[in-house]
């Protein structure tokens, strides 16, 4: 069995950057972690990480779609009338800073991070069952 919370951890990890630029791996036999950062300081991986099927790969965010296509299904429900300015957000850099400014200014941002987390929880809940990883 392993460890929600360490799974969570590795998916913000991943996640916290654009796709590609962080990886984390699972050990499926001892529940062990792998930070990779092509920015930073990464772990050292083991030898065998690319051939054997007891590693599998963290998915990013955007895989379980929890980027902005969350973003997208907070704002049709909770803040309609924005809805068309919130998706503008998303055709420029800087996008999460300026829906979290909007969300701060309407009073919703501790609604929000309640919201994606619970997205966030149950979509590696499900991938941990699809990929047959039992958790705590």
């Amino acid at each position: 069995m392993f460890k929600y919370l360490d799974i969570e951890d590795a998916f913000i990890f991943v996640s916290m950057s654009p796709p590609d630029e962080h990886d984390a791996f699972l050990n499926l036999e001892t529940g062990e972690t792998y930070f990779v950062s092509m920015i930073g300081d990464s772990d050292e991986l083991p030898d065998d990480i690319e051939e054997s099927e007891k590693y599998i790969s963290i998915p990013h965010k955007n895989e379980l779609s929890l980027g902005k296509n969350l973003v997208f299904d907070y704002a049709s429900v909770y803040l309609p009338d924005e809805f068309e300015r919130v998706r503008g957000f998303f055709s420029n850099r800087g996008a999460y800073a300026r829906y979290k400014d909007l969300l701060q200014a309407k009073g919703q941002l501790e609604d929000w991070y309640e919201f994606e987390s619970k997205a966030i929880e149950v979509a590696l809940r499900e991938w941990c069952h699809e990929k047959g990883i039992e958790l705590k």
